[in-house]
């Protein structure tokens, strides 16, 4: 074989490599050193869970604590969960993939935090007592509550995802219209831009005193409120991303004869594709503190109404327990978002052409 046919070829693979392969390809060979940092920084967790344990065991108690194997169980669910993850990463980087233990090492600082953040919860609370109990309760007490109280837990946190899906789907579906209708249509957004910087600097907690008194059910206000502040998030972002599409684009394809039809759907939408996905992102975001706030205020069921009413009768660990259970459903469906986004445009980290 030539060398110009080498170097044809060459190039030929190189035009189909991720932007990660090509990551890897410019990246510096590791010296001896830096690769036993790498390994010492990913088993640290170990360490840090091991020390979580020995605290909770070895340090005697400045407060009663029942059932006091409901929490070493706890941990030992999450250092298996990360030997599990440690064990897939280490297995596909012998098979050539190293894209696992790269997200591996970059993620295990942050789980050598959360164990010793949670031994240092303990040791203020159980242990010290720096932390007043019942008021804060220990880790131990808030799993052991919401293990008894799991069934009224389930049922209050079904209510919340419905509230929250309903609401939130009906906004980006209505937010998605008015918002590529405005950014499309000059004479759209002449009229609804005024409402738009209206309805924008006031805070969505602001409308559900009047909601709650205008609405012919607790829940339908809600549902109101939560759509509100996800139609103006999405709205906003979806009219940005397309005003700002280039003209070009446009002139391009009216020159090859698309149809208005075609110009919105498969160049205006296609190009403001990541800023109407951030404004979805935002929507949740918006979704999740009205949620909150609505059933405080005046929805008798979920998990905010959860948390007001064990506040009322001071049971703070069933408090701290929704609030628990709260920031993990947050925090899966905000993953789940992130994953969709990566989904929806992974053009952009995808094959180089």
């Amino acid at each position: 074989m030539s060398k110009k046919q080498k170097d044809y070829m060459d190039s030929s693979q190189l035009a189909h490599l991720t932007k990660q392969q090509l990551h890897e390809l410019e990246e510096k060979e590791k010296t001896a050193w830096q690769k036993a940092l790498d390994w010492l920084i990913m088993i640290l967790p170990f360490v840090c869970g091991g020390a979580a344990v020995l605290e909770y065991w070895m340090i005697p108690n400045g407060s009663p604590n029942d059932h006091p194997y409901t929490y070493v169980g706890f941990l030992a669910v999450l250092i298996g969960a990360y030997l599990v993850y440690f064990l897939f990463s280490a297995a596909l980087k012998l098979r050539g993939d190293k894209t696992r233990i790269d997200t591996l090492r970059y993620q295990a600082p942050l789980f050598s935090a959360l164990f010793l953040l949670l031994a240092g919860y303990d040791y203020l609370t159980l242990k010290t007592g720096i932390l007043t109990q019942p008021f804060v309760p220990c880790m131990n007490y808030i799993i052991n509550i919401a293990w008894i109280d799991r069934a009224y837990l389930l049922e209050c946190t079904l209510h919340t995802l419905r509230l929250l899906f309903l609401g939130y789907f009906i906004g980006i579906a209505l937010g998605l219209v008015t918002g590529i209708t405005c950014g499309y249509s000059e004479r759209v957004r002449y009229w609804v831009n005024p409402v738009i910087k209206f309805l924008g600097p006031i805070p969505t907690s602001t409308w559900i005193p009047i909601v709650m008194v205008v609405a012919t059910s607790l829940f339908k206000g809600a549902v109101f409120i939560i759509a509100l502040g996800s139609w103006f998030a999405v709205t906003v972002a979806s009219m940005t991303g397309i005003s700002n599409v280039d003209k070009d684009f446009f002139d391009a394809a009216r020159t090859l004869g698309a149809s208005s039809r075609q110009l919105v759907f498969r160049v205006a939408i296609p190009h403001a594709m990541p800023s109407i996905l951030q404004g979805c992102t935002q929507a949740m975001s918006s979704a999740c503190v009205a949620i909150m706030i609505a059933e405080m205020m005046g929805v008798k069921a979920g998990l905010g109404w959860y948390m007001n009413w064990a506040k009322s009768w001071a049971a703070y660990d069933k408090m701290f327990a929704a609030l628990f259970v709260i920031c993990f459903i947050f925090t899966i469906v905000t993953k789940a978002l992130d994953l969709i986004k990566k989904r929806v445009l992974r053009w952009q980290n995808g094959v180089v052409k």
